[in-house]
């Protein structure tokens, strides 16, 4: 019930926030829309997406442990 406040539910929304953010960046309308500023409120999207691209096997990983996690040990 309180996962949103739980350690695991904020790795769990960080992770497919950075997730969606790279593919946003694949989407060329998309990525002129959302991934336009650099800077500011709208920027966090946009470094998230750099993350997710130049880190994708990690994240990959990450990803994966934490859906095992999930699943199987939570």
């Amino acid at each position: 019930p309180n996962d949103v406040y739980s350690l695991d539910g904020i790795l769990v929304f960080g992770l497919l926030f950075v997730c969606t953010c790279a593919y946003f960046k694949k989407v060329p309308r998309l990525k002129t829309w959302l991934l336009s500023e650099k800077k500011g409120v709208w920027g966090v999207f946009y470094k998230a997406a750099v993350i997710g691209t130049r880190l994708h096997a990690a994240v990959a990983i990450a990803c994966v442990v934490m859906a095992f996690y999930v699943l199987f040990v939570k």
